[in-house]
């Protein structure tokens, strides 16, 4: 085990896979999270193949396989032609360990970590510990957290900023978060009714494309969630009420009787990168670093990403002696795929789900039958769906 010392500020997937890696290697860590416990957030649900292949070293993905749903086919749907395209997941095969989504809740994969992390005496997790500032040196990352009404400073030789959209690490340094906001929030609503009975061929992923009203289906072991757009001048407490639930979903699928619901969240939708990711001894990943609309699952996947590929350089500069300069290669590859891959596929995503010219629509969906029915580009649109063409361009960049 090292001398050195990383602090973490966040206990999401990013926090913490960061931990369990770092840890792994014998490199003290300490995460704090402003939230008392470990959230339970339905936000995020799909796993992309190379996450899957990521998490299999700590033996992370045979359990959430055993907790989820193994989603072999993606489909394309429009609200009145139903089935536009379905793609083959099978068709990775040889290019991942896992050649499906994963569908299952990104709670549980936190609760795995935890378990995990509990296992390493070097690695300390801190509930409800607001963090209030960070200062760094030559030498040393320091931070103020609060915890119970009393402020305690904790010291390391680098900070991991893992804390989220709002960042207060990335606030604390002054780095802009460049991009912009949606004027429409969207609605996801979960449900225990059972959409595959009505619509034919449903699979566990399905985006509908609509010019007035698309949405997201998609399939938890549980439960539904679906997915809608909202509109700017809708209110927060219209949106949420159940008359307003009900007239989505009735509109989806007409039925005689309410739609039972479990859950419903409204959020807003930004497309934003932080102009740096690295400023000396901290770092940004994650959310804290970029965020993007959910079309894709993408959000979640990279910021996982992003978790393995600092944490690894970690462990080369503080175990093998590696130069500190290798952040900046970090800060190359993970902004840039933030940017390129990341932003601009979930901005093209939103963009052709939603598009009202009926000539385009027509066109995006012709082409997406071809891509479809053809097994060369079916594979190629695939492996950059699920991120692994993201992850060879990342690699890349030296």
């Amino acid at each position: 085990m090292t001398s050195s010392h990383v602090l973490i500020a966040g206990a999401g997937p990013v926090g913490l896979v960061s931990a369990l890696t770092l840890a792994t290697a014998g490199i003290p860590v300490t995460v704090f999270e402003r939230n008392t416990s470990s959230p339970e957030d339905l936000r995020a649900s799909t796993f992309h193949p190379p996450t899957l292949d990521k998490l299999a070293r700590f033996g992370l993905t045979e359990e959430l396989v055993s907790q989820g749903l193994v989603a072999r086919y993606t489909q394309q749907r429009d609200r009145k032609e139903g089935l536009i395209a379905e793609f083959d997941m099978a068709l990775l095969e040889g290019e991942t360990q896992h050649p499906f989504r994963l569908q299952c809740e990104q709670w549980k994969l936190n609760t795995l970590l935890l378990d995990r992390l509990a296992k390493f005496p070097h690695a300390k997790v801190m509930l409800g510990a607001e963090l209030l500032s960070v200062k760094q040196d030559a030498e040393s990352v320091q931070v103020e957290v609060r915890i119970d009404d009393q402020v305690q400073t904790l010291s390391g030789d680098y900070l991991i900023g893992a804390d989220g959209a709002w960042s207060t690490v990335r606030q604390s340094l002054g780095i802009e978060f460049e991009g912009f906001t949606y004027p429409e929030r969207f609605l996801v609503v979960s449900t225990a009714f059972e959409f595959a009975d009505h619509f034919p061929k449903l699979s566990y992923v399905n985006y509908v494309s609509d010019p007035d009203e698309w949405c997201v289906l998609l399939r938890v072991p549980t439960l539904w969630r679906v997915l809608f757009p909202t509109r700017p001048e809708e209110s927060d407490e219209e949106v949420l009420t159940d008359e307003s639930i009900q007239a989505r979903l009735q509109n989806l699928l007409p039925k005689e009787t309410p739609y039972p619901t479990v859950h419903r969240t409204l959020y807003k939708v930004h497309q934003r990168v932080a102009k740096e990711f690295r400023r000396g001894r901290v770092i940004l990943a994650g959310d804290a670093a970029h965020i993007n609309n959910p079309l894709g699952g993408m959000g979640m996947n990279g910021g996982v990403h992003d978790a393995f590929n600092l944490s690894e350089k970690l462990v080369e500069i503080l175990v093998s002696g590696a130069s500190p300069d290798l952040l900046d290669r970090y800060e190359r590859q993970r902004r840039s795929i933030a940017i390129e891959y990341i932003n601009a596929n979930t901005a093209r995503n939103k963009k052709t789900i939603e598009e009202r010219d009926p000539e385009k629509r027509r066109k995006t969906q012709d082409e997406l039958r071809a891509i479809a029915a053809n097994p060369v580009a079916s594979k190629d649109y695939l492996r950059k769906t699920s991120m692994i063409d993201a992850l060879e361009r990342a690699e890349s960049i030296a």
